[in-house]
């Protein structure tokens, strides 16, 4: 029979009451009356009820997050991150997969509010999710805008399409592409088409803009680069969104018996542990997902535990080219 919260009182020879102090750490309790409470519940291998305690703390120490995909790179490495951030704060997450499914992401906000987690982290791009006027529960949005008022985590997005632009003119490109997502996404990572839009103009080069929708999914984009060296076969350089989209422009250009760097030379962006290890080769504008992962936890901690004060909503880590062979 499974024991229950009197019996460990009694076994330790204490109040009910003491116990449920003990395990919400509430009040002053002795060193020797914790010391037995703990003994008592390893003694009767005592588990304690997580929802019977969140009813008491008015606290789940559940938190949401909403990823579009954990099989990009980018994003299984947050994921980890967060998870790990999470842990150390002494939260557990729920997470949620929503594949690029807008009906998906919606059920799963649904969810996350019906089970009363903390706060939320969300990776959408799907701005219409959170009715932030209506519904107050603390969000942090990761390198996508949701609301004015929902801080936004995210990499110094213009600083890094500027170091991968003006690298490859360095390296002597003529003719550089930049390949992203859909320019109506409302997310910082349009920052990169703007640095690459500039620089490109100061050094009187023509720009040009390959758009791949949806962004993550590995068949559309095998398809808009193969489009993309049909309709400019000179291309020379080319600064990809991510480092996914990157690889599959050195695998394309391969295929068309173009030599990476000699003939094309190519930039990507995340520089995440598995790219790195699967293709060291690459030059990418590496983003510091483990610090941006622990900012995420940290503002949303902030909100759960200081829900009337102010949190800065515009949070922007620096960016490092780590340069390889490919560019």
């Amino acid at each position: 029979m499974k024991p229950k919260i009197s019996d460990v009182a009694k076994a330790a020879g204490v109040s009910p009451t003491t116990v449920s102090r003990v395990l919400n750490d509430r009040g002053y309790i002795s060193e020797e009356t914790r010391t037995n409470v703990y003994q008592a519940m390893e003694k009767l291998n005592y588990l304690p009820n997580d929802l019977a305690r969140s009813l008491f703390s008015k606290r789940s120490n559940l938190i949401g997050l909403i990823v579009p995909t954990t099989s990009n790179p980018f994003y299984g490495e947050l994921t980890a991150r967060i998870e790990h951030h999470c842990a150390e704060a002494g939260l557990k997450i729920l997470l949620c997969n929503s594949l690029y499914n807008v009906e998906k992401e919606e059920k799963y906000w649904e969810m996350l509010r019906r089970n009363q987690v903390d706060g939320v982290i969300v990776c959408t791009y799907n701005r219409g999710l959170i009715d932030y006027d209506t519904h107050h529960l603390p969000t942090v949005a990761f390198d996508h805008y949701l609301s004015s008022n929902i801080p936004v985590v995210s990499s110094d997005n213009f600083k890094g399409g500027e170091l991968a632009t003006r690298h490859l003119i360095a390296e002597g490109c003529k003719t550089i592409v930049h390949i992203n997502g859909p320019g109506n996404l409302e997310t910082p990572a349009n920052l990169r088409r703007n640095a690459y839009e500039t620089v490109m103009a100061e050094a009187g080069l023509p720009a040009f803009t390959c758009e791949i929708e949806p962004i993550l999914k590995q068949e559309s984009t095998a398809v808009a680069v193969a489009a993309l060296f049909d309709e400019k076969p000179g291309i020379d350089g080319v600064f990809a969104s991510d480092d996914s989209i990157a690889m599959t422009v050195i695998r394309e250009a391969r295929k068309r018996n173009k030599t990476v760097p000699t003939d094309v030379k190519v930039v990507g962006y995340d520089g995440t542990e598995f790219m790195t290890l699967l293709a060291p080769e690459l030059t990418t504008i590496e983003q510091p997902i483990d610090a941006m992962a622990q900012t995420a936890v940290a503002t949303l901690i902030a909100q759960i535990e200081h829900p009337t004060k102010s949190i800065e909503t515009d949070l922007i880590h620096d960016v490092r080219m780590k340069k390889g062979t490919s560019a």
